[in-house]
């Protein structure tokens, strides 16, 4: 069992579209959120065999509470506040019991199957009253997974199961639009479900190297995408994406390590978008590379890539982001059995790439109109970091 006890305190301020809706104050805005959040996970495993049959039970509950005194959107300017947009407080609970039952029939299969169910609830009390109510939702998860093998160091595996992810308790109880009250706006519902499918294949075929594939499917009820004018995230359409996953690890020597990953998928709106297909922001590729070194003596170091394929930024896919290369590289010496010292190199290259990018309309002040246009945020430039590491 473990339980957890956590406080919170946010205050973020932004202006993503600089003097687009204020000509005179600017779009600057702070988000403000003041929580306690507490809850825990208590599980129980039993194991036992019949005859050559492996088997293992878990049960299990988790629990959540969220009390928000205070989640907040207002206009700014110069970080002091002039207006409110909204202002609520929020009690958001949540409980899910879980049960898994493992089982190795023989020496080439395997099974997991898994079933998991979830309820929510949410209260909202709300600066714009008729914003203010409650809503509930329940999910019931089932989960599979069988395991071929393995066979001359080579094994099969099924996955298939269902999950979700939650919206922002606020939208379940939404009724008009915030920015503007005499504007109606359509409540989203807490937990939206997705499916997921995997196939693929694990494979150590010498000693020193350990190979993976999957191929991947996932079936969303509503994509998550950002909005710039709020720099918040909302919902949208349903979505299906898919790929490949590739790995390997390889060890050439004893003191040895080099690792490397490479995934594609692909992201699309399954239902009718009028603005188009392409899912904004969903990376099509993405690989790393790394190499690691440690002798049996005191040093150590390694050397790391990763790569980030450019992404559609808008729903048709005509606009996209450029890719972003980044290298990073670390040496460590121990001084001691309590102390270690090493060195990193970020951005070892010092890349100009950006850390994200969207695609949205801002006007900046004495531009007579908006201007659709990309908007980026820069990786940190090169820089090196020494860190003294101690254990008492």
């Amino acid at each position: 069992m473990n339980a957890y006890a956590v406080r919170y305190d946010l205050r973020l301020f932004s202006n993503f579209t600089y003097f687009l809706d204020d000509p005179v104050r600017g779009d600057e805005f702070e988000q403000r959120d003041v929580r306690n959040y507490y809850g825990g996970t208590a599980k129980y495993v039993q194991q036992w065999k019949n005859g050559d049959v492996e088997q293992e039970l878990a049960v299990g509950v988790d629990a959540r509470y969220d009390n928000i005194g205070t989640v907040g959107l207002y206009h700014t300017q110069a970080r002091q506040r002039f207006s409110t947009v909204r202002e609520d407080s929020v009690d958001e609970s949540s409980v899910g019991l879980f049960v898994s039952w493992s089982t190795r029939w023989n020496t080439w299969f395997r099974s997991v199957a898994g079933l998991r169910y979830d309820a929510y609830r949410a209260d909202v009390d709300s600066s714009i009253a008729v914003n203010s109510g409650n809503a509930s939702d329940r999910r019931a998860s089932p989960k599979l997974s069988l395991v071929f093998g393995p066979w001359r160091t080579t094994e099969l595996f099924v996955n298939g199961g269902r999950g979700f992810h939650s919206n922002d308790a606020r939208g379940s109880t939404l009724r008009v639009d915030p920015n503007d009250p005499t504007q109606a706006a359509e409540s989203q519902r807490l937990l939206v479900p997705t499916t997921g499918y995997e196939l693929g294949l694990r494979s150590t075929p010498t000693p020193r190297l350990a190979l993976s594939m999957t191929a991947w499917r996932l079936d969303i009820g509503s994509e998550l995408v950002f909005a710039g004018d709020g720099g918040t995230t909302e919902p949208s359409f349903p979505a299906t994406r898919h790929g490949v996953e590739l790995s390997a690890y390889y060890q050439p020597a004893d003191n040895w390590i080099v690792d490397a990953d490479y995934s594609r998928s692909y992201a699309r709106f399954s239902t009718a978008n009028p603005a188009g297909t392409y899912v904004p922001n969903a990376v099509e590729r993405a690989a790393s590379l790394g190499v690691q070194w440690s002798d049996a003596g005191r040093w150590s170091g390694g050397v790391r890539g990763r790569f980030l394929g450019p992404a559609p930024l808008i729903e048709d896919g005509s606009v996209r982001s450029r890719s972003t290369t980044i290298v990073n590289a670390q040496a460590g010496y121990r001084l001691s059995d309590a102390f270690s010292l090493s060195l990193e190199g970020l951005n070892l290259f010092d890349s100009r790439s950006n850390d994200i990018t969207y695609f949205y309309e801002s006007q900046l002040p004495g531009e007579a109109e908006p201007v659709a246009d990309i908007h980026f945020h820069p990786i940190e430039p090169r820089q090196f970091r020494v860190t003294l590491r101690g254990t008492f």
